[in-house]
């Protein structure tokens, strides 16, 4: 099972590599 504090570390990290992507583009 994914416990909760992995869980946000995942989402955490994909937010960041969404922002990352997200800025390169400008």
């Amino acid at each position: 099972m994914i416990s909760i504090l992995g869980l946000i570390v995942i989402v955490l990290i994909g937010y960041l590599v969404y922002a990352l992507i997200y800025s390169e583009k400008f």
